[in-house]
């Protein structure tokens, strides 16, 4: 609530803030992995987000607070080229670090912010915090970008000051997120194609495995440099690719002998997954959700046999949705190799079906897991505080 973070800043910095900005987490849908290949993706943007209230103050010291982690935290605005290992305040440096490169000024500040979406869980509370931030100084110092370049500073911090070779679906989701619907997203012209109305009487239920993913150190940028091998060798036979986006499951299997297996299956999970966001697109807008949800189905068991970015939790979780009443499909989302799974649900049964797969995942595995019926929220936002 805007009131709480204003007043939570005016308590601990004894003024009023002069800005406050709002930024969803992200769920994604259909897509796993297509975003760096420019492909399409169905995501939506979540009710859990980052809050943050802004004000300039002189000299080169920025002051950031985040409650409930204790003490004031800051940046040295002449001290920002390398990021410290393990540091959340670096998600807020390289976002000033990228605007410094394009040329745009702004002040030393003062910032609190709070954050309802889960860390390290697979709903990007990174890019979260990064467009709530890059939201608060556009409202304080009047930096006129369009969405498209804010998502891309995000994706850079992510990119170039972190190391790690993401898409941009987190920060363009943040930005782009409807009430209520998902958005079909293309990554190769950058853009939402449309918005697809979230299906009445039903509910995505978030299951979080808390087993907690740094895609910093993962397989993640091995699973992006396959994918890359993969299109440069069928580019040989099919010069016109330029990336796997424009490459059919025909045109795969027909390239198979050419590839390494590794980099086959890899493939195999993204062309098959810009092929089920197209189709799902379609069957969301005929009203046919059962078919849709086979599709999170789908997705999942490609996640866990071809591109390996599942892990044992997560698999139960998704075989536990088969068998309880009310869900029609489930699948990871985001990254993977850990984090969340989400579940589409009878809006009517979801209550229960949280209560059920708690039970059953405890039973099965002795370990706890964290459960949210998810609402569809607005996109990233920022006002005069």
């Amino acid at each position: 609530m805007k009131e709480d973070i204003v007043n939570s800043f005016a308590a601990e910095f004894k003024h009023a803030p002069a800005a406050y900005s709002h930024a969803p987490g992200r769920l994604e849908i259909l897509g796993n992995h297509t975003d760096y290949n420019e492909g399409y993706v169905l995501s939506c943007a979540t009710g859990q987000a980052t809050e943050m209230a802004i004000s300039a103050i002189p000299g080169r010291i920025c002051k950031l607070m985040n409650p409930p982690l204790q003490g004031v935290f800051t940046i040295d605005l002449d001290d920002m080229d390398k990021p410290r290992p393990k540091d959340w305040t670096n998600y807020i440096k390289g976002v000033l670090v990228e605007l410094r490169r394009r040329g745009i000024e702004y002040p030393a500040f003062e910032v609190l912010f709070k954050s309802t979406v889960p860390l390290s869980a697979g709903m990007s509370s990174s890019a979260a915090l990064e467009m709530a931030f890059c939201m608060a100084l556009r409202q304080l110092c009047g930096i006129e970008l369009p969405l498209p370049d804010w998502a891309r500073i995000g994706q850079s911090v992510e990119n170039v000051y972190l190391g790690l070779k993401s898409g941009l679906l987190d920060q363009f989701s943040s930005l782009y997120g409807k009430k209520n619907s998902f958005i079909l997203c293309d990554f190769r012209s950058v853009e939402v194609l449309k918005t697809v109305a979230m299906p009445a009487g039903w509910k995505i239920v978030v299951a979080n495995t808390m087993v907690k993913h740094n895609l910093v150190e993962s397989d993640y940028n091995l699973r992006r440099e396959s994918c890359e091998r993969a299109a440069k060798a069928i580019r040989t036979k099919y010069p016109e690719v330029k990336a796997l986006r424009d490459v059919t499951s025909a045109m795969l299997e027909e390239c198979k002998p050419i590839l390494d297996h590794t980099d086959y299956l890899r493939a195999k999970h993204v062309v098959g997954e810009n092929e089920r966001v197209m189709k799902g697109v379609e069957l969301l807008s005929a009203g046919k959700v059962e078919e849709f949800g086979a599709l999170l189905f789908a997705s999942h068991e490609s996640s866990r046999d071809c591109f390996e970015n599942s892990c044992p939790e997560l698999d139960i979780l998704v075989e536990l949705a088969h068998t309880i009443p009310g869900c029609v499909g489930a699948r990871l989302s985001g990254g993977g190799f850990g984090g969340i799974s989400i579940h589409l649900v009878r809006e009517n049964d979801a209550e229960e079906y949280c209560r059920r797969l708690a039970a059953a995942y405890k039973l099965k595995t002795g370990k706890t897991i964290e459960t949210i019926i998810c609402s569809v929220g607005d996109g990233a936002s920022s006002e005069p505080a």
